[in-house]
């Protein structure tokens, strides 16, 4: 069985302007200056508190449980109003439910929102049933730390051979690799090419019509078998 584990925000859904609505809400909070875009959408995929003390000069790190919390809420806020609706990117659910379809591919996640930010993501977009593992900044160590890969691994039987993880950044680049699992980047998230091969990326893809081939290569599967043909 192989394992497939997708980032979030900057892989699977393009989530930039609520981010950077949070970010704002956050700096807001305690009356500091957001970073400039470039700068705020750096430490995506990284834990909330985590992501905010880079972003903060340190003489202000005593200030960030205040802006996380502030960030917090303003996304339950915002999605008991009915917003942040964040759309996935081009061809992401024709490649979920290509994988999901095959009986020897299993779907998980690795992510630095919380458990709420996934739940919500599949009730908007429908994927419920695609992933059966999901790791969050609720239940393991910031990226790049390799406990989210590890946890997954755990709970579906998976082998370090099989199994890869998919995502825009560094982040999850390095973790992949602390976890001696496969590094697959995708170039239309948060980090440029240059940063993902420096994190460890094994092979990049430039758009989600590239993925089954680079996961065949990179996993050394053949053609597989459908769940409906088998």
């Amino acid at each position: 069985m192989y394992l497939v584990i997708f980032d979030c925000d900057g892989t699977l859904v393009d989530s930039q302007d609520t981010i950077l609505h949070g970010l704002q809400v956050g700096f807001e909070a305690v009356g500091l200056p957001l970073p400039d875009r470039k700068t705020a959408l750096s430490i995506v995929g990284l834990s909330l508190d985590i992501a905010f003390q880079r972003l903060v000069a340190p003489v202000h790190h005593a200030l960030v449980p205040q802006m996380a919390d502030a960030y917090r809420r303003s996304k339950v806020a915002r999605r008991e109003a009915g917003l942040d609706h964040d759309p996935l990117y081009p061809g992401a659910r024709a490649a979920l439910d290509a994988l999901s379809a095959r009986e020897d591919v299993l779907l998980g996640v690795a992510t630095g929102k919380a458990l709420r930010g996934v739940r919500h993501l599949q009730e908007v977009h429908g994927l419920q049933d695609r992933f059966v593992t999901i790791q969050t900044a609720d239940n393991a160590p910031s990226k790049p730390h390799p406990g989210m890969i590890l946890q997954a691994m755990a709970e579906t039987g998976a082998e370090p051979a099989r199994t890869v993880m998919i995502g825009d950044t560094s982040f999850d680049m390095e973790m992949a690799r602390a976890a001696g699992v496969a590094a697959l980047g995708v170039t239309w998230g948060y980090h440029d090419r240059d940063r993902l091969l420096a994190g460890g990326a094994q092979r990049l893809i430039d758009g989600f019509g590239e993925l089954e081939p680079a996961l065949a290569d990179m996993l050394h599967w053949d053609g597989g078998r459908t769940r409906e043909s088998a």
